[in-house]
């Protein structure tokens, strides 16, 4: 719990020093870094470490969230009865029995918790964060959300246009709101704009700043690489007490450290990489207690991962227990390679009566039924009357998106499991836990299946080096070296060195890779745009000029530009192209 009212209120690097330094953050994710993910997230560190992973709120909407009570009720939850209305001191908690902690900025395992909103309306930002500054440590506001709804709504990235506004919006927080305020946002276009757009968050009074090493265009099949020397860049031209965090690139556990070390940032942001593998925080630490457990897989490579089955069961049981408040449902040890087919015989209690979505008294549901009135539905809509009513908890909504991520290797493999994905509706506990047994079977047939032929489960390009003997001396040898070399000239520009790296065996959570523009336009899942057509001609019309510099001045036409002479200024004379001699 807060207690700012009754000190002076710490910003900047002492306030980061007083949540203990945090290293590694969980990323602010729309609809999906809500309360159960982030339980989920921190429970693969031991527990005396789960404080140290730094944690954001989905972004909230600050308008809809000052004005509209079901809004709030249904977005952010840290009591029984919902979010009761600012106290005069909004770091102050009424000590009344009903707003006991419930879920959202929980002081047990929901710390430290950053709450994160989109506004374009510096009141509207100040009304909304009131609400929620007992319940938190710290007041995001997003400046770095892409999407086309940011820019209809005026908000996130595309407020970079609006420097007054922006720092109007922290100004107001950093001198109104008994919490600090802290801003993420993204990469302008040039490293002096970036540096000048991050002197004017840290003005106004951000604490610290979270830094997108992408573009506003970079999004989607066009989201490319995150350029973490602008990152670099501004810690070297910040003051030393500046806090920064950077955000972009990170598809597993080492690049967490890799990417600390390259930009000097004090910690790193995960997103899409956490949402594949919740465990990227685990550590060393945290995997050989999986290991013990039998969560954690290892390869005959070396290399592992935590199984997805163990990973989803922890999800569900974390839902149960906190969401639900019931107990989770009885369950088989995890299957091992060594497990007899006929293992699937052993009785799990997932009975509908058990697992049927009945929320506490204290949360809101999405329809009420009058008692006096009828329960039985019209002959034609019994189908649809039978449903259980459409679930608020932004918890319960979330299981689709976050399986679905979790498990895009095995559903891309096991379909029956993906479109049975598909069809669970939101809540549907009794659907996710025939799921569960369904990745369960498939990941015990996939661990004996890679006891008996491991090669199988390496990717196609990466047979060429099985043409080399154990010593190096194999005939192919030099082939193989080849490929492998013009492999990495072509890192830079292609996203198989990435794949190479994370791939795993598809019941092991892993990173998605997304491909490069430039092969997503190879591969025709991207198409350019007239104005972007009109760019791309522009950049290599300049780089033939370039290299026709770099060539002596050489035309196409097989001529060499008249040019005059550094020292005396004579033109030089026209020669074929034939004639000039190389080297």
């Amino acid at each position: 719990m807060n207690s700012t009212s009754q000190q002076p209120k710490v910003t900047g690097r002492a306030f980061y020093e007083s949540l203990g330094s945090p290293r590694y953050i969980l990323a602010p994710m729309v609809d999906q870094s809500e309360f159960a993910w982030r339980l989920l997230t921190r429970s693969f560190l031991p527990p005396s470490k789960r404080p140290s992973v730094l944690a954001y709120t989905p972004m909230l909407h600050a308008r809809l969230f000052k004005g509209t009570q079901s809004f709030r009720d249904h977005h952010f939850q840290p009591t029984r009865t919902g979010l009761p209305p600012p106290p005069q001191q909004s770091s102050e908690i009424p000590s009344n029995g009903e707003q006991f902690p419930y879920l959202d900025g929980h002081p047990s395992n929901d710390r430290p918790l950053i709450v994160q909103f989109c506004a374009n309306d510096p009141d509207d930002l100040l009304q909304a964060a009131q609400h929620v500054a007992p319940y938190c440590d710290a007041v995001d506001l997003n400046l770095g959300c892409p999407q086309g709804i940011a820019r209809k709504g005026h908000y996130g990235s595309f407020l970079q246009e609006s420097p007054n506004l922006i720092h109007s919006l922290i100004s107001n927080l950093a001198k109104n709101l008994d919490v600090p305020v802290t801003a993420k946002m993204r990469v302008l276009n040039t490293k002096e704009e970036t540096l000048q757009y991050a002197r004017l968050l840290l003005d106004a009074g951000a604490s610290w700043i979270a830094v997108h090493g992408r573009r506003r265009e970079q999004k989607g099949h066009e989201t490319g690489l995150a350029d973490w020397s602008m990152i670099r860049y501004l810690r070297d031209r910040l003051p030393k007490e500046t806090v920064i965090f950077t955000n972009g690139n990170i598809l597993g556990y080492g690049d967490l450290d890799r990417c600390l070390e390259a930009t000097g940032a004090d910690g790193v942001m995960s997103a899409e990489g956490n949402l594949c593998d919740p465990g990227i925080f685990a550590g060393d630490e945290g995997r050989k207690i999986g290991q013990r457990s039998g969560e954690y897989w290892t390869g005959k490579d070396g290399k592992g991962g935590w199984r997805m089955d163990a990973v989803m069961r922890r999800y569900l049981d974390i839902l149960y227990t906190h969401v639900l408040e019931k107990e989770p449902p009885q369950r088989r040890p995890l299957l091992t390679s060594d497990t007899r087919d006929d293992t699937h015989i052993i009785q799990i209690d997932i009975s509908k009566s058990h697992l049927q979505i009945t929320p506490p008294a204290h949360q809101p549901t999405a329809t009420t039924t009058n008692p006096n009135e009828s329960t039985e539905p019209p002959p034609s809509k019994n189908r649809k009357g039978n449903r259980a009513p459409r679930p608020t908890s932004p918890n319960l909504l979330a299981i689709q998106a976050h399986l679905f991520h979790l498990l895009r290797p095995l559903v891309s493999k096991h379909t029956h499991i993906r479109d049975k994905l598909a069809h669970a509706r939101p809540g549907d506990m009794h659907a996710y836990e025939e799921i569960l047994t369904m990745v369960e079977d498939v990941t015990g047939q996939g661990l004996r299946e890679y006891e008996q032929d491991p090669a199988a489960f390496d990717l196609p390009f990466l047979s060429a080096q099985s043409v080399i003997g154990v010593n190096g001396e194999d005939q192919n040898q030099k082939k193989a070296e080849g490929e492998r070399k013009k492999e990495a000239e072509e890192a830079e520009e292609s996203s198989i060195e990435a794949v190479r790296e994370c791939h795993r065996p598809w019941w092991v959570c892993q990173a998605y890779v997304r491909p490069l523009p430039k092969e997503a336009l190879e591969k025709g899942s991207l198409s350019l745009g007239k104005k972007a057509k009109r760019k791309i001609e522009r950049v290599e019309e300049e780089e033939r000029a370039r290299k026709r510099k770099v060539d002596g001045g050489v035309e196409e036409s097989g001529k060499v530009r008249e040019e005059m002479d550094e020292k005396d200024g004579v033109p030089r004379e026209e020669i074929p192209k034939e004639a000039m001699v190389c080297g």
